[in-house]
């Protein structure tokens, strides 16, 4: 035991250096690039950038670049139906669409120009994304065909499934 005790003794005694090796690749992104990334859209409005749209201009959007995924009127096809529901969150299987699960209208703008159209995300400008976003409210029965969304508009639209998710931002009282 004492022959393997000393050069074990002696392995772990000597300091061992880290070397770190990069492969060099890329450079480091410029604050101008960063910020053109930094896009998050919050519930109360904030981020949501300047534009409009109505459902009328959207449904010619939704048309061109979603309906082959999302089906007519948003009904499903290849992708989740977006509106029509058969039935409710709480039958089995659930059904969620926008009118039924999404807790906020600003969500659907921020999903919209993250993702979508899948062959192609973000190649829809501002107005067409709130066109978009004001076309699937109007499936959806949340707004009148005519009412215009802009920064201002759709933060204040009232979702049916609001209540139904946990605000995790919310001070909790810790002595209840």
């Amino acid at each position: 035991m004492l022959k393997h005790f000393l050069p074990t003794l002696l392995f772990f005694s000597i300091p061992v250096v880290a070397i770190e090796v990069s492969p060099n690749l890329g450079k480091a992104a410029s604050d101008q690039q960063l910020s053109q990334w930094n896009k998050d859209i919050f519930p109360d409005g904030q981020g949501l950038p300047k534009g409009k749209g109505t459902a009328s201009y959207g449904k010619k959007i939704y048309n061109k670049h979603c309906l082959s995924c999302h089906g007519f009127e948003g009904t499903g096809s290849s992708a989740d139906e977006l509106a029509g529901a058969s039935h409710s969150l709480t039958d089995n299987p659930p059904d969620k669409i926008i009118g039924t699960y999404w807790p906020y209208a600003t969500t659907i703008f921020d999903f919209t120009r993250r993702s979508m159209p899948l062959n192609a995300p973000g190649i829809l400008n501002t107005n067409e994304l709130y066109a978009v976003t004001a076309y699937l409210l109007y499936l959806n029965g949340i707004i009148e065909e005519n009412a215009i969304m802009n920064e201002k508009t759709l933060p204040a639209v009232v979702m049916p499934n609001r209540h139904g998710f946990i605000n995790i931002y919310q001070q909790q009282d810790k002595n209840p």
